[in-house]
């Protein structure tokens, strides 16, 4: 791609989700949704490949209904109260409307049909935007609007995420996929900690951010695709490797590691007397755990046979991604200041 119109295209990413994040007016907000869609789908199909072509367009049509769909109840709410102020959002079936299309995009179950598809379609640093950055104008609206939404609907969603990321995911191979259902997942454990307290649930935002951004990397650099990938790129940078199965004991939510936060959402779920929800959420992280576990297994505890001398791939084009050790370590290390975190709500 021409480096003028990626930098347009990056410009256009960013200033769009700025716009969205720092606007009061629905329409504001809406253009800035329409920018972020519409700079990233030349990024999604750059690649001249059927995938990539039918990756852009299920992301577009599922944005653009979710787009629509927030103009639609936004304009709603404007007719009966007459205010476009983003937190007057008060009548119930414009929030409604507004909760699912901003579940659309940032695929929540059973909205996520367009997540895995799009995910597998595209490069796997075109996969980590999708996955991070075009998860925070979204967030942005509904951390925004939390005083007037429904916990109800918030808690089923988050529960269906939380439970579908997980099974979902349990029989993939294609890394993109894991990670795709893996984001589904931690966006249903944001909406149910949203539910409850919106400190915790921008906590859980930043947590999934770094450690699915920290996971991506590593397997850009890489270069792996699917599990049997993983299997052979010990001989490569067997360091890197093992401070990623540290990142997947993260993700897990296992002890001592950034992703253990997670674990706070129950607390505050025992808090408000839900035993049930918050027993159906620990189990849900369950399966999640199993692939994550299945990764590291395939990547840190198997030895592949060498069949040459030499111990890297043929022809193999190394890369090398300056925030890598930055986001391993943050995903790795982040647990000592956590209580700190959490002390200023």
């Amino acid at each position: 791609m021409n480096p003028i119109t990626w930098l347009l295209l990056m410009f256009s990413l960013t200033s769009g989700t700025i716009i969205t994040m720092s606007s009061s007016h629905w329409l504001l907000a809406w253009a800035g949704l329409e920018m972020n869609t519409l700079a990233i789908i030349p990024i999604i199909s750059k690649q001249h490949h059927p995938r990539a072509t039918e990756a852009a367009t299920k992301y577009f049509l599922t944005q653009a209904t979710a787009s629509a769909m927030i103009l639609f109840a936004s304009s709603m709410n404007a007719w009966k109260t007459g205010q476009w102020n983003i937190s007057q959002l008060s009548l119930p079936e414009a929030t409604m409307l507004l909760t699912l299309a901003l579940a659309m995009k940032l695929g929540l179950a059973p909205l996520h049909f367009w997540l895995p598809e799009t995910l597998q379609g595209t490069t796997l640093l075109t996969a980590t935007l999708i996955s991070t950055w075009q998860k925070l104008a979204p967030s942005a609206l509904l951390l925004m609007t939390i005083n007037n939404l429904n916990q109800q609907t918030l808690m089923i969603l988050g529960l269906i995420s939380a439970i579908l990321g997980g099974w979902l995911g349990l029989n993939q191979t294609q890394t993109r996929k894991i990670m795709a259902f893996s984001s589904i997942a931690h966006m249903g454990w944001m909406f149910m900690a949203l539910s409850m307290n919106q400190n915790l649930a921008l906590i859980t935002l930043i947590t999934y951010l770094i450690l699915t951004t920290a996971m991506f990397t590593t397997l850009t650099m890489t270069s792996s695709k699917t599990l049997l990938d993983l299997g052979t790129t010990w001989p490569q940078t067997p360091t890197l490797l093992t401070t990623s199965m540290l990142t997947l004991m993260s993700l897990g939510g296992l002890p001592p590691l950034t992703g253990l936060p997670k674990w706070l959402i129950l607390n505050e779920l025992m808090t408000y007397n839900l035993a049930l929800i918050s027993i159906m959420m620990a189990l849900s992280t369950l399966p999640n755990l199993f692939f994550y576990l299945r990764m590291s297994h395939m990547t840190t505890l198997t030895t592949p046979p060498k069949t040459a001398n030499n111990e890297h791939k043929w022809r193999f084009k190394s890369r090398t991604l300056p925030a890598t050790m930055l986001m391993i370590t943050m995903s790795t290390t982040l647990l000592p200041i956590t209580p700190l975190i959490t002390s200023l709500h």
